[in-house]
């Protein structure tokens, strides 16, 4: 499968999801199907999950969809017996699984020798974890995992391919301000707040 077509299947369903992305091509590639200030672009290799489970959490009523790769899950396994612990039934975590560390240098990954990802959630007691077997079949889990109530986990084996798109157009500091303003005036929540000098008081 190509990644580009699994993210057109996801940008079909997403509607106004929170979308927590990896680093990488992959979410170059997110941004050019579905720009929006509601993208967080995760700049630590890792940590993806972890994110997207805390704004699944902090937001339960809200579909939070993670978008990972396999190196990047790999470096942080122990994210998942955590989301099998917190149970979110809003959060979609996607991992496409191209069996290389794509960002640095395209090294094979553990699952290039065997890691099975889904066998992993699974184990970890995240009861919905698939393997996606082709586009038509990714694009029912997503579909269905959107709609659901139900964390769900999605593993989606995929060729190292890019396409070329245009390069991410914000800063890792502008993007994480313009994502929080956006969950801000979407949840009508305040997030940041500035503390004024004791003086403006």
């Amino acid at each position: 499968m190509k990644r580009f077509d699994c993210l057109k299947a996801v940008a079909a369903e997403a509607q106004d999801a929170l979308v927590v992305s990896s680093a990488g091509a992959m979410t170059l590639e997110w941004n050019a199907l579905h720009p929006s200030d509601g993208n967080f672009r995760v700049r630590t290799l890792g940590l993806c999950s972890s994110i997207a489970l805390g704004m699944a959490l902090g937001l339960p009523h809200r579909k939070v969809i993670a978008l990972d790769g396999d190196g990047s899950l790999l470096m942080n396994l122990c994210s998942l017996p955590t989301v099998a612990r917190m149970k979110p039934k809003n959060l979609v975590h996607i991992v496409f699984d191209n069996e290389v560390y794509e960002a640095s240098g395209s090294k094979k990954t553990a699952t290039g020798c065997g890691t099975d990802l889904v066998g992993i959630a699974r184990a970890a007691g995240i009861e919905n974890s698939f393997w996606a077997e082709s586009v038509d079949s990714f694009a029912k889990l997503v579909r269905d995992a959107v709609a659901g109530n139900a964390g769900t986990f999605i593993g989606a084996k995929v060729t190292a391919e890019r396409v070329d798109v245009a390069p991410f157009p914000l800063d890792e500091v502008e993007n994480k301000y313009r994502f929080i303003r956006h969950v801000e005036k979407t949840e009508n929540i305040k997030v940041f707040s500035t503390a004024l000098p004791a003086s403006y008081v």
